[in-house]
């Protein structure tokens, strides 16, 4: 019996240990890109949050490594008190998760609203921060739209703003990531964006993608509806596991104590029996 609770306690711990190591890893690596993206940027700097995926990066992954530190730590050393606050992190966590789910399907018309407000802050700051550029224009690429919710949005950048009085040779045009991309095209034109907010729109759908990114996200995540479920799902068991597992080698660690305490009650005694 005593070797079977040793073995299922050393399992425990050790998964435990696994589960929190494999995390703390990979928040040091998004620290690590974090930190590396901050310093390669330019002294004119974006530093707010939503807008700056490098500063991002570096909260988030040094959020996870402080949690998961705790956790290995505590795991791996048997004390309580890391553990106790690695559970009550975790659950922390876990309820605003949960609640944040909640109120967004309530309020998703406001969330939506949120999100769109922060979309065209990020297309005024385009050109400003290299990171902030690179990921407006994967998205672009990605679900092949321009601007929020339309290619006319970029109107609102300095660089393609539609105006006579605007001396950049961006002026009435898009980014490059708006472009549509043939099949079989060799060369690609990255001034195929020049313009294309001065001409017609039956002319404009031909050589950019006219629909706003806001939109066919959401209908993308409509139509993944399984796929974004099942990876929210799968992050929450995760989590729960681990506050499984740390709450089962913290009742452990527990009984472990009150044994100790017993056996030096009952030495205790007989000490004073002899004496």
């Amino acid at each position: 019996m005593k070797t079977r609770r040793k073995k299922s306690f050393r399992a425990i711990k050790y998964t435990l240990f696994v589960f929190c190591y494999i995390f703390w890893v990979f928040s040091a690596v998004l620290i690590a890109v974090g930190v590396y993206a901050k310093i390669a940027k330019e002294s004119d700097v974006v530093d707010t949050l939503m807008a700056d995926p490098a500063l991002l990066l570096i909260i988030v992954g040094s959020l996870m490594f402080t949690i998961t530190f705790l956790g290995c730590f505590g795991a791996l050393r048997n004390i309580s008190l890391l553990l106790n606050m690695f559970v009550g992190v975790l659950l922390i966590i876990l309820l605003l998760q949960i609640t944040a789910a909640v109120l967004g399907l309530l309020f998703s018309e406001k969330v939506q609203e949120r999100t769109e407000q922060l979309m065209i802050k990020a297309i005024v700051r385009y050109r400003d921060d290299q990171d902030l550029e690179n990921v407006i224009d994967f998205v672009q690429k990605k679900f092949k739209c321009c601007g929020v919710d339309s290619y006319l949005d970029w109107s609102k950048n300095m660089y393609f703003n539609a105006s006579d009085q605007n001396p950049s040779l961006e002026a009435y045009g898009v980014p490059f990531s708006c472009c549509i991309r043939l099949k079989n095209e060799t060369m690609f034109n990255s001034m195929c964006g020049y313009e294309t907010q001065k001409m017609k729109k039956s002319v404009v759908s031909r050589l950019i993608y006219t629909a706003g990114c806001l939109d066919e996200m959401v209908w993308w995540g409509k139509q993944n509806l399984l796929l974004v479920g099942g990876m929210t799902l799968a992050l929450l068991c995760i989590e729960i596991c681990m506050m499984s597992l740390a709450s089962v080698q913290l009742s452990q660690i527990r009984s472990v104590q009150q044994k100790k305490r017993k056996r030096n009650k009952t030495k205790n005694l007989c000490c004073n029996r002899k004496s």
